[in-house]
């Protein structure tokens, strides 16, 4: 490995923002693959632009490896609309940055391919961007930086806009693409699938942590278990989160055996995300028997047809996800169920206690002439959220809103914190039925946890499109597909399933689709294995590079070092005990002060060793 980026002492601040980030050091070498994580507004996207050296920090020094070439990928872009497709991936129209039109994927078929992953098949190399949708423009700009070889590739939200199988489609990509990423996403199953390390932007600083979203969430967890206690709701929040993430597809368990002891300690006690026999009780006594009872519905959209003759029931407490490529016709049938459209043929009955809420991908109205607090107040006082009683600052504090944003104007709120809002006054105004359409869109990765929290204990019904395959693994219980050929269709095995029939390069095939449902996918091509630490990648490299003889002395190696590592954390633990007992004596104190640092050395010394070996050896 060698170093490519360097940020010695940097610190950035803009107005009334105030500063994002003091005196920040870090470095990225040439193979890292960074998940950048935090709160909207913590910092991410300016870290961003100071690692690409677009803006300069107000202290400090950023410096980049001499000829660098650095990709990126910004939130907002610029295209030429009188250019080309062609003259945006293979030219100079968008990126001139020392990238050139020749390079090794120059070739029509290369681009083709990429176009084609990105989920635009349709687009020709000499169609005009002008008259693009800006997710089009962003997938052809995002398609510009992966046709090129770069050191250094940082993408901010490169999932926005795309579908199911175009996360899964960039994943692969990424994983099998040479050279150093960074990228920004609220997607956790990206960031598991293709990141080897997080940094978590928080509190004006940069945290460094080994491994995709799973283990930052682990550390992150420990780290305030030890420093925080007085934190109880949001410590549960994350040993909740933790218990989700431990009960997925065996390419988590790839972490140290020893880890794993500690992390089924620490959750042992956790149950199930929800208490589905519990809520679906609650939801019929709300909603009766009937939700939306469709008969030979036909939805179209221009000459497009989406459904064709849909007979499908909706339930009290049925929790759907519905996935499907952009444009298959998820937005209109979540717009038909909450009453802003009519099928074009059929019938749709609506139970007559239904209260639907939509959220739609739009910013919705929101009271300008407002703050936060009576923005939410204005719906409601006190809202009941499943089994609790909540006033309208404790809900908007559950979105992130503390004491100081509170009485911030609505029109001074960033997007993500509109949407936020957005989504608390919905809420607020406790529906029975909740229609949510990308909710995902503009939310952190804590206001996204938050959101699944709250979920677990709503009895309602709820539908959900949404391209975010962990959102739609954790807070539903079954996916039904679009695939742009009129019908709904009810899929078993999940998101897996789901890639298999739509034909997306290299998905599982539909004997594995069910599997299993959570993360990154597990057991069939999903890029986990190979990019987030995922034990079947190593396993296979591991089954190559051993000989039999070899693969049974390194296992039998790995158990002893296993047996050490658990006899020293008893010794820890044995002189914390004599520690505490000989408290006042001072001598013997710091005896045994020496004797547990030793220990401690000892021990890190051990899994180190046995670190290095795991990485050789597959799961037996």
């Amino acid at each position: 490995m060698a170093n490519i980026v360097n940020l010695d002492r940097v610190s950035k601040g803009y107005g009334a923002a105030g500063q994002l980030l003091a005196d920040v050091s870090l470095g990225l070498d040439d193979s890292d693959r960074v998940g950048v994580v935090g709160l909207n507004g913590a910092g991410k996207s300016t870290l961003l632009r100071l690692l690409t050296r677009t803006e300069e920090p107000d202290s400090g020094r950023v410096t980049h490896r001499r000829d660098l070439r650095v990709a990126w990928l910004p939130q907002t872009l610029v295209l030429d609309p009188g250019a080309r497709v062609r003259d945006v991936v293979l030219g100079t129209a968008w990126l001139d940055e020392g990238f050139g039109a020749e390079h090794e994927w120059a070739g029509d078929a290369g681009v083709r391919a990429i176009l084609d992953g990105l989920g635009m098949p349709y687009l020709g190399l000499d169609q005009p961007v002008g008259p693009m949708s800006g997710g089009e423009r962003r997938r052809v700009a995002l398609a510009a930086l992966l046709v090129r070889t770069a050191d250094l590739l940082v993408l901010d939200e490169p999932t926005n806009h795309l579908d199911v199988a175009g996360v899964d489609w960039l994943a692969r990509h990424l994983v099998g693409k040479r050279g150093a990423l960074v990228v920004v996403t609220h997607d956790r199953w990206f960031l598991d699938a293709v990141c080897t390390s997080t940094w978590e932007v928080a509190d004006r600083t940069v945290r460094g942590y080994e491994g995709g979203f799973a283990a930052w969430t682990l550390a992150r967890a420990e780290r305030e278990r030890v420093a925080a206690a007085t934190e109880a709701r949001r410590q549960n929040l994350l040993r909740k989160e933790i218990a989700w993430l431990r009960r997925g597809p065996p390419a988590r368990t790839s972490k140290p055996r020893f880890r794993i002891d500690a992390a089924n300690a620490l959750i042992a006690d956790v149950p199930s995300p929800r208490d589905s026999v519990s809520l679906q009780r609650l939801a019929t006594a709300r909603l009766g028997r009937q939700v939306y009872d469709l008969t030979d519905v036909t939805l179209t959209a221009g000459e497009k047809l989406l459904l064709d003759r849909l007979t499908w029931q909706v339930g009290p407490g049925d929790r759907i996800a519905v996935v499907g490529a952009n444009g298959a016709g998820k937005t209109t049938l979540l717009r038909l169920l909450a009453g802003v459209r009519e099928p074009d043929g059929g019938q749709l009955r609506t139970g007559s206690t239904v209260r639907p809420a939509y959220l739609s991908q739009e910013l919705a109205e929101l009271p300008g002439h407002l703050r936060v607090l009576e923005a939410v107040e204005e719906v409601a006082r006190r809202v009941v959220l499943g089994d609790r009683e909540v006033n309208a600052s404790q809900l908007a504090e559950i979105f992130g809103f503390d004491d100081r944003r509170l009485w911030t104007p609505v029109t001074d709120l960033s997007g993500g914190e509109r949407r936020r809002l957005q989504l608390l006054r919905l809420l607020a105004a406790e529906p029975n039925v909740l229609l949510f359409d990308e909710p995902t869109n503009d939310l952190d990765t804590d206001t996204l946890a938050a959101l699944e929290d709250l979920l677990d204990s709503w009895p309602g019904t709820l539908i959900v499109a949404s391209h975010d395959r962990y959102l739609v693994e954790r807070v539903t219980d079954v996916v039904y597909g679009m695939f742009g050929d009129g019908r709904l269709v009810h899929l078993p095995g999940g998101i897996d399933e789901y890639l298999a029939r739509a034909g997306a390069p290299g998905a599982p095939t539909p004997a594995a689709a069910g599997s299993n449902g959570a993360g990154p996918a597990a057991g069939g091509g999903g890029p986990s294995g190979a990019g987030g630490g995922g034990a079947e990648g190593g396993a296979e490299r591991a089954e190559g590079a051993l000989s039999g003889g070899e693969l049974r002395a390194a296992r039998k190696e790995l158990t002893r070092l296993e047996r050490q590592i658990g006899k020293l954390e008893q010794r820890e633990a044995a002189l914390h005990d004599q520690l505490a007992e000989h408290a006042t004596d001072y001598g013997r104190v710091a005896e045994l002060d020496g004797q547990l640092r030793a220990v401690r050395a000892e021990r890190e010394q051990t899994e180190e060793a046995w670190l290095t070996l795991a990485e050789q050896v597959p799961e037996s």
